[in-house]
């Protein structure tokens, strides 16, 4: 008879204890509520996470590197407005103004990693005056109003669906997360964004070029959240300028949730998609079982201290690892 093996079985628990909160949540509430567990609900889930869990793949590449962008919502925001603007307002193809769009978000990126790099600071400091920048941009550019009506060729990237089920945003999220995973694990790219956020002056010393490591991976998740800013206004169908502010303290608790460390160096895509369809559960299922608005605030904010926590406990327990050795 085969004795369990304690040291193989306990990383492995500790590994995929995300997964198995994942699990116990959808038994949770499919036991709280018959309309839990339905079809219906969750594609509904999918869809309405579908733009949060493109956006988290790109906020996941900056954490990742060492990095934090709070300025996420408010790029969403302003590159969902500018689009809308060009299509209803300028008049250009539907095509023309989503690329234009997309060149905008990598140009947002690309401007927060320059700042960082230039003024030398964290980028959590930079974002914080970026993301204000970024607001009253897009407050400009939508001239205080909500655009409505935008083309039905657009709201098809947030609304339509593929073979009459198989929902767009849902398509194109399964695609950025594995071009997201296959950047992060296949790719020297995805070496160096590792390394960057392990320990930047030793991946100085290996011979990564640091800056623009750093600039590229900024370019990236702006590029990513121009994406899910195309998903999110498609499927509300109009632009306004305060569609989009929020989602990145959504995207850092999944991040964080889902295994990637604040301090950086660490993390997998299937555990930020995890980390969000947790949070997309747990407000879905709180809505179904009729808990408050309030209620709800409170539940997330533990969510996020739980994971900062764990975050927090799983370094102290790595490091006492390396001193026994």
């Amino acid at each position: 008879m085969k004795t369990i093996n304690k040291d193989r079985i306990l990383p492995l628990l500790k590994k995929y204890v995300i997964f198995f909160v994942l699990i116990g949540l959808m038994i949770l509430f499919s036991i709280l509520t018959p309309y839990f567990l339905t079809v219906q609900n969750i594609t509904n889930i999918f869809v309405q996470q579908s733009y949060v869990i493109i956006a988290a793949v790109g906020l996941a590449f900056v954490m990742i590197g060492g990095g934090m962008d709070l300025s996420i919502g408010w790029q969403m925001s302003l590159v969902g407005v500018v689009t809308a603007t060009l299509m209803k307002n300028v008049g250009l193809p539907v095509p023309v103004a989503v690329l234009i769009g997309c060149m905008l978000g990598i140009v947002l990126g690309l401007f927060n990693g320059f700042m960082a790099i230039t003024l030398k600071v964290h980028p959590l400091i930079v974002t914080l005056g970026t993301l204000t920048a970024y607001q009253g941009l897009s407050y400009i550019a939508a001239n205080q109003s909500v655009i409505l009506n935008l083309p039905p060729s657009f709201k098809y990237l947030g609304q339509g669906y593929v073979f009459g089920f198989i929902p767009v945003g849902v398509i194109l999220m399964l695609i950025v997360v594995g071009t997201g995973s296959f950047i992060l694990n296949k790719t020297y790219f995805g070496r160096y964004v590792y390394a960057n956020g392990s320990n930047e002056e030793a991946a100085h010393l290996a011979g990564i070029d640091v800056r623009k490591t750093r600039l590229m991976i900024f370019a990236l998740c702006g590029f990513f959240v121009a994406l899910a800013s195309m998903v999110l206004f498609a499927r509300t169908g109009s632009a306004a300028p305060s569609t989009g502010p929020g989602t990145e303290f959504t995207c850092m608790t999944a991040a964080v949730l889902g295994g990637v460390s604040f301090k950086g160096g660490e993390g997998k895509m299937w555990g930020v998609v995890t980390g969000v369809l947790i949070l997309g559960i747990l407000s879905n299922g709180m809505q179904l079982i009729g808990m408050g608005t309030y209620a709800q605030f409170i539940v997330r904010g533990g969510v996020l201290l739980a994971a900062v926590g764990f975050d927090t406990y799983q370094k102290a327990s790595a490091a006492k690892v390396k001193k026994m050795v």
